[in-house]
């Protein structure tokens, strides 16, 4: 267990623009910054980050809260993992007990996958720098390809034993169980028990983007395969890791790519490897396997620039073409850099310096439409076959997101001009191919409400609808949005004094906080909030009002239950409106008129649905005068109390 006073004082030593920035990139906006959402595909920056509140919000999704809401959110991990990480970065030292070996099998898998691939990445490294055979094999392979030291160290590189079992009696030997050896494909179970996947291979370390090691790449080296291509073994998909949302090299690269505002793709391991040893560091490698739209989003957050680094020979061209559409529907900004025959990233960066290797990029990078018309269009004299190059490039442009308009725009113009062909034309033929692939979209989606209508239909009750609470004043809640804001004002300005000296029935003056005037007014009525979450806040900044140095806003961003907290968060960040019926003005004037309208509308809002519940009453009674009386007289009567309630609201309401 972690005691309290470790947490404040790791909650005390957090930044959140620093723990953001981890995983986002971060820009300036005002007194805030702001940058790509994690959380959902973003297209255009809508996470805020505000510094003075140690607070993040999504206006686009809704997500956020604090450090510790954003931790558990993004890297899926417990409350008390996110104030380990958190502790680990600020070097604050967390004194907890040795766990039991019942305490160590009760660790959720997830955590004890990346425990036992920890502990194999210090393993491999520790094989390679003291065993003869690490000495001799692993690091002469390294040193053989011009990988210094430092870059070693950087990428946590390392060397299996070739022994069926060494990993694996290793791991026994260190406390480790099968089980995850075996879930994280440290080891592979075969009739005569576990034997090591990455045996006689040097190591390539996976980190996630927070660096955690999610997984391995083992390349073999023995000396029958010389000659030939060189086998690579990878882990298997897990629990932590899935290859098509991982990009080998992005958490050493993520710091580069924000500050150079461009990513480099490559290959393989050996290429990123090579291009930060020639001081090129912001690159990263998808590694054989075919880039996926989860890869894209994850690059997006550090920048929209991509250059596709490939060797110039055919697989390369290939490689530089899979996935383009991809990339620009993601909103990417694609360059395309092919480099001389015989040459790939690795070897290219090992014959030049660092300022010959960015100035060679620099020069001859070239965007992807150029790239496409020099590879399918220009080489070709057939008009059908051209028409149908120049189709294929107008189909990339087509898939380009509506908010870059202008990217869009300018490719238009240049093939118009690179070809000889009317503007208009291109624009046309790329319109028609935007409605068509929104036709097949709608029909998907059509299809998909189909089934789910289906769902509902066979699922749906049959029985009559239960009659409505005559008591509605009571029962009935108020609309989310009036909720929603008075809650806000609670969590705001919950502490704050709005009525002083008010005489209570014993003749006693008090004064009236904004949370004990809204409690006070509901509870004259017996009116809640529909929602349990507005309740608990209510009572507990109630409870605390008064208190010496309570304040509302920081109490609940700091709550121990992570559902407040969550929503402390979001309330304190947004700016809502009332519903469709009435809307609020912008604020203005003094706290307590502010609340005090709040109350009013919420009153409002339960009138009106009275009204509305009356006059159904009074349909569903015909003609039946024994009924239709009293509920015209309970019609006037209820008129009466909304006429009374929008006067007092006076101006501040919009009908």
């Amino acid at each position: 267990m972690i005691d309290r006073a470790t947490i404040d004082k790791i909650m005390d030593a957090t930044n959140i623009v620093d723990v953001v920035g981890e995983f986002v990139t971060l820009r300036k906006a005002g007194v805030n910054y702001k940058g790509l959402c994690p959380f959902h595909d973003d297209k255009t920056p809508s996470f805020m980050v505000s510094p003075s509140k140690q607070i993040c919000k999504c206006f686009a999704c809704g997500e956020g809260g604090t450090a510790i809401n954003f931790l558990m959110k993004h890297e899926q991990i417990t409350y008390p993992e996110a104030l380990r990480w958190l502790a680990k970065k600020y070097n604050i030292e967390i004194q907890e007990k040795e766990l039991t070996d019942e305490e160590k099998k009760e660790q959720s898998d997830r955590e004890s996958m990346f425990i036992v691939n920890d502990w194999a990445m210090h393993y491999f490294q520790d094989v390679m720098k003291n065993e003869p055979d690490g000495l001799a094999i692993g690091k002469q392979y390294f040193r053989s390809r011009g990988i210094r030291d430092d870059i070693i160290e950087k990428f946590n590189l390392g060397y299996a034993l070739n022994k069926r079992d060494a990993l694996a009696l290793a791991a026994k030997k260190a406390g480790y169980q099968a089980e995850y050896l075996e879930k994280t494909g440290l080891c592979i179970k075969g009739e005569k028990g576990l034997h090591d996947r990455y045996a006689g291979r040097v190591i390539f370390p996976w980190l996630n983007v927070s660096g955690r090691v999610v997984a391995f790449g083992g390349r073999l080296l023995d000396s029958r395969t010389k000659g030939v291509q060189q086998k690579y073994v990878n882990s298997p998909d897990s629990e932590i890791y899935h290859k098509e949302r991982e990009l080998y090299g992005l958490f050493q690269a993520k710091k580069a790519i924000a500050k150079e505002e461009r990513v480099y793709m490559v290959e393989g391991y050996t290429d990123v490897i090579a291009m930060h040893q020639c001081g090129v560091e912001n690159v990263v490698a998808n590694s054989g396997t075919a880039l996926s739209k989860h890869q894209i989003r994850l690059l997006r957050r550090f920048t929209q620039n991509i250059t596709l680094l490939y060797d110039g020979d055919e697989a390369g061209i290939h490689a530089a073409m899979r996935g383009a559409d991809m990339l620009l529907a993601e909103g990417m900004k694609v360059k395309v850099l092919l480099l001389p025959d015989g040459d790939d990233p690795d070897s290219f960066s090992r014959k030049h310096s660092a300022q010959e290797l960015k100035n060679y990029i620099e020069q001859n990078q070239t965007d992807f439409i150029d790239f496409m018309a020099r590879l399918t269009v220009e080489p070709v004299t057939d008009p059908v076959k051209r028409s149908e190059a120049i189709g294929g490039i107008i189909k990339s442009i087509s898939v380009i997101p509506e908010e870059e308009k202008l990217l869009r725009s300018t490719y238009i113009s240049q093939l118009s001009q690179r070809f000889g062909i009317k503007e208009q034309t291109l624009i046309d033929t790329m319109n028609n191919m935007i409605r068509q692939a929104e036709d097949e979209k709608e029909k998907e989606r059509e299809r998909a409400r189909n089934g789910e209508a289906a769902t509902a239909t066979a699922t749906e009750p049959t029985g009559p609808a239960p009659a409505l609470n005559a008591n509605l004043l009571a029962a009935v809640s108020s609309s989310d949005e009036v909720e929603r804001l008075l809650i806000q004002s609670v969590i705001r300005d919950g502490e704050k004094v709005i009525y002083e000296n008010v005489e209570t029935d014993s003749g006693e003056l008090i004064n009236l906080t904004v949370a004990q005037y809204i409690s006070y007014d509901l509870g004259q009525d017996n009116l809640t909030f529909h929602d349990p979450r507005y309740n608990q806040i209510l009572e507990e900044a109630v409870a605390h009002s008064g208190e010496e140095g309570f304040k509302a806003e920081t109490y609940f961003l700091k709550h121990p239950d992570v559902n407040i907290s969550a929503l402390a968060v979001e309330l304190a960040i947004d700016r809502h409106q009332l519903g469709k019926g009435f809307q609020l003005k912008e604020r203005e004037g003094s706290l307590k008129q502010h609340v005090l309208h709040l109350v009013l509308d919420l009153r409002l809002d339960i009138i009106e649905k009275r009204l509305k519940d009356i006059q159904k009453r009074l349909k569903e009674a015909g003609s039946n005068m024994e009924l239709v009386t009293p509920l015209l007289e309970e019609y006037k009567d209820t008129q009466l109390i909304r006429d009374a309630l929008a006067r007092q609201l006076g101006n501040n309401l919009v009908k």
